[in-house]
């Protein structure tokens, strides 16, 4: 976990960046790990993309399963707290987006194309890796857990809705059908080359928000309708309320791929990088505000206090639609999921090339990626991943603590004090709802 002290210093090259690393250009010479390798040169493929697919990617990496938890979460912060948090949280965000993209490039001739190479040229090269490797990987890897958990849930309520007649089956089992599909996507090279997924999953997580507060509007307001606070004991209700404002961190995402999606932009001296990448992050949040507005306003309007975690869930009838809806959330988060997991390949195989002298190309593709979708990797924990994605369903409470112990540190780390107490809140908040939550629940049903 970042310290107090490394966020506030962090915070101070970002209040002045680029003339703190023009400074430090000047002084010192750039450590070798930033500089831009041969397979990041301009010319080469991966660096072809245009504006729009800065656009899609984030869009990806940010409007995701948070978005179905926003009715929740109001409904335990209340109609005025809960559209006071969204608002902040979406101004304090682009403006932490903005941040990012300017360091991208903030030292001429040198692009920092991972979230690593900034933390490295801040902090040095051994401090570097320590401070913003492990918060990375929390977000990343903290991701896919969730990711894998919400399409398992979604493709089990498709099923049922769509063939009423099929035999059942246990929704840890759907969990893991839902992870086989990323043992072949997950051999796709690069960030361009998922650009098609990003798309679909792009489209269609503006496809399910817009079923979701439509469906919740057509619906209406359920019968005796209460806006008043959960009824719960007072310990319960602070540790919930500290919940939710992780869940509302986890749905403003995508600031821990930033560097690597502008990676992907060429750059010029007369157009540089952060120019298209602004414009496709502003087109990104532009979607994400008519995605996440509705959704929570109108999701809380027509159920109050009694909204499930997923609001989908809520959702009955047209039977069809909400089949459509659930299916559109399994296309995106395995969208998600491959933008998410792409840093980590891109890390897992430079280890693999720089300390087991591996030959890049397909077998090490094969052999790191598909590791990773079936378990942990080494730089995290030796629990089995398969275990840990099949034993939690409990989305809100996943939701609030990868919001709170991953992105908050990520996402709000351009308002320090906000930053740090909603990492310690809804950290502290998700941890305990889940422990509380898993007494009542019977594994691997």
């Amino acid at each position: 976990m970042v310290t107090m002290t490394q966020l506030l210093t962090f915070r101070r090259y970002l209040n002045l960046p680029i003339q703190y690393f023009l400074q430090k250009m000047v002084s010192t010479s750039p450590p070798k790990e930033v500089q831009s390798v041969g397979k990041w040169a301009e010319a080469h493929p991966t660096r072809r993309a245009k504006w729009w697919y800065s656009t899609f990617h984030t869009v990806t990496a940010m409007i995701g399963a948070g978005v179905l938890s926003l009715p929740y979460a109001m409904a335990y912060l209340g109609w005025g707290p809960g559209t006071m948090v969204l608002v902040l949280s979406w101004c304090m965000t682009l403006n932490t987006m903005w941040q990012m993209i300017q360091l991208h490039e903030c030292v001429p001739g040198t692009r920092f194309d991972r979230y690593m190479d900034l933390g490295r040229y801040a902090f040095g090269p051994k401090l570097g890796g320590w401070v913003v490797l492990p918060q990375q990987l929390i977000v990343q890897v903290g991701c896919d857990i969730v990711y894998m958990v919400t399409g398992g849930k979604c493709l089990k309520k498709f099923m049922e809705i769509a063939c009423t007649s099929c035999t059942l089956l246990r929704q840890s089992y759907w969990i893991l059908i839902f992870g086989g599909t990323h043992f072949f996507l997950s051999q796709l090279p690069n960030f361009n080359s998922v650009a098609a997924v990003s798309l679909a999953a792009a489209v269609m997580s503006l496809s399910y928000s817009t079923i979701a507060w439509a469906g919740s509007l057509s619906h209406g307001q359920i019968d005796g309708v209460s806006y008043e606070y959960k009824s719960t004991s007072p310990t319960d209700f602070m540790f919930r309320v500290f919940n939710a404002l992780g869940q509302i961190s986890f749905a403003f995402a995508g600031h821990a791929v930033a560097l690597e999606i502008q990676a992907t932009i060429p750059s010029t001296p007369e157009r540089p990088s952060k120019i298209p990448m602004w414009k496709g992050a502003l087109g990104a949040y532009f979607i994400n505000a008519i995605c996440y507005f509705p959704v929570a306003m109108i999701g809380y309007w027509a159920f109050g206090q009694d909204v499930d975690d997923n609001v989908l869930m809520a959702l009955k009838k047209p039977a069809w639609l909400i089949a459509s809806a659930n299916l559109m959330v399994v296309v995106h988060v395995i969208g998600s999921y491959q933008v998410y997991a792409m840093p980590v390949f891109d890390l897992l195989e430079n280890m693999m090339i720089k300390r087991l002298n591996f030959p890049p190309g397909i077998a090490l593709r094969l052999i790191t990626r598909s590791t990773y979708v079936g378990e942990v990797s080494s730089i995290q924990t030796n629990f089995t991943y398969t275990t840990v994605r099949v034993s939690f369903p409990f989305f809100g409470d996943l939701l609030g603590f990868f919001g709170g112990f991953g992105f908050a540190p990520t996402s709000y780390f351009g308002c320090i004090f906000v930053g740090v107490f909603i990492m310690m809140a809804s950290t502290i908040g998700g941890l305990r709802n889940i422990i509380a939550d898993a007494s009542t629940y019977s594994f691997y049903t």
